[in-house]
């Protein structure tokens, strides 16, 4: 399901009706609670993957987004969707922070998934919400994107544990997005492409974790109560972060070569 408040891409990329999708659904679902009613406003996706497409205008997108984050009637839809047997819904929110209007998607997701580039310009900013971000659900994960400093680098730094690296996949990425690729996989199609297979894994992990998570009514933090940030690596403290997204330089003890005056590092 597309829940991009700046709007949709799939009805322009591959060619889709404007409705059914998030504008009907969001109408619909002022009326009924169904658990099937999210999936009579899909539409089929090249390859049987049903999908919510939200219109490109980002005004349409937040005004469809605001009636289904209203608790009275909206946000049970999606909910009673995810919770039918042998079903998942995942929602791309695309950039988020706290204002935007799927913020109570997130809210309300049994599990949120953030990706990010690995490059120090993309952590800097990354590093000044990593204490927000962590109390947005109650189970935050992190995917690096591409190349840049390795998962136990970012760990370190961050004192954050990716959950893992997606990979530079031009010719999946293609494939996945309606574009024409001149790459054949011998098997299994797009889904056997680099892009597929960590796409596979992550979501094995994720219905790992939630097998295993105790059956407790799912409570997000309040802003003042402090928490780990997403997977806090062990042993490794979440480290400080100063307003402009660098980490607090940390106080060396004193040494021969630097005597009493301290230092920093």
């Amino acid at each position: 399901m597309e829940a991009d408040p700046s709007g949709g891409d799939i009805v322009t990329r591959f060619s889709l009706q404007s409705a059914p999708g998030l504008v009907s659904l969001a109408v619909a679902a002022r009326r009924s609670d169904d658990p099937a009613l999210l999936w009579r406003h899909t539409q089929e996706l090249p390859g049987g993957l049903p999908a919510v497409a939200a219109p490109p205008d980002a005004d349409r997108a937040r005004a469809a987004l605001s009636a289904l984050a209203d608790p009275a009637t909206g946000a049970g839809v999606l909910r009673a969707a995810a919770n039918a047997p042998e079903a998942a819904v995942i929602v791309d929110c695309g950039r988020i922070d706290a204002g935007s209007a799927a913020m109570p998607i997130v809210r309300s997701a049994d599990a949120m998934v953030l990706l990010t580039r690995a490059h120090a310009d993309d952590l800097a900013h990354l590093a000044r919400r990593l204490p927000a971000i962590g109390r947005w659900t109650a189970h935050p994960a992190m995917l690096l994107v591409g190349d840049g400093y390795s998962t136990a680098e970012v760990a370190r730094e961050h004192g954050v544990l990716p959950l893992g690296r997606v990979p530079d996949d031009p010719h999946g990425a293609a494939v996945l997005c309606g574009r024409p690729s001149t790459l054949r996989w011998r098997r299994g199609g797009p889904a056997h492409s680099a892009l597929g297979q960590i796409a596979h894994k992550v979501a094995n992990v994720l219905i790992a974790e939630q097998a295993q998570a105790p059956v407790v009514p799912r409570q997000v933090p309040a802003n003042n109560q402090p928490m780990p940030v997403l997977r806090a690596v062990p042993g490794v403290p979440a480290n400080p972060v100063s307003t402009n997204g660098l980490r607090f330089a940390t106080p060396r003890p004193p040494t021969a070569e630097n005597g009493s005056r301290g230092g920093y590092e």
